[in-house]
């Protein structure tokens, strides 16, 4: 159930997001979720695709240092404390979480968050076992 993400190493340089994202949608690649952090010398932009395989090529094939990284992508209840809950619930694991990013489903009364954590398969099994609704790259390209 986990999801592939896509982190984009681009040049902190006018028109290099813009460049990768023109690429991407002129090749039918929609953008589900995405994040952009900044260093001083370039930026990671990390999305959720609906065609993870593609993109990676597509990016690759036009000289981006592009990778796919497991991250989980779990529902949450779009309630104040519904994030508390699945962080509290992955705290009793021990699980550590590198970063994450949220966006808000348009038609639920969700939210999800792409999480990535030290340890996927143990983060996934905890909740799995709470009940936890967790999103599969299928699922994440409907939305």
């Amino acid at each position: 159930m986990n999801v592939r993400q896509i982190s984009v190493f681009l040049e902190n340089a006018a028109g290099r997001l813009a460049d990768a994202c023109d690429l991407l949608g002129k090749n039918g690649i929609n953008m589900r979720a995405l994040s952009l952090a900044d260093a001083s010398d370039f930026g990671v932009l990390r999305m959720i695709v609906n065609d993870t395989d593609a993109a990676l090529r597509l990016l690759k094939e036009h000289a981006y240092a592009a990778a796919a990284t497991e991250v989980i992508a779990v529902e949450v209840p779009d309630t104040p404390g519904g994030l508390a809950s699945i962080l509290r619930l992955l705290r009793g694991e021990g699980v550590n979480i590198e970063y994450m990013y949220a966006f808000v489903e348009k038609k639920a009364a969700a939210a999800v968050v792409v999480i990535r954590v030290e340890a996927v398969d143990r983060a996934a099994g905890a909740l799995g076992a709470a009940n936890v609704r967790m999103l599969t790259e299928a699922d994440v390209a409907m939305l």
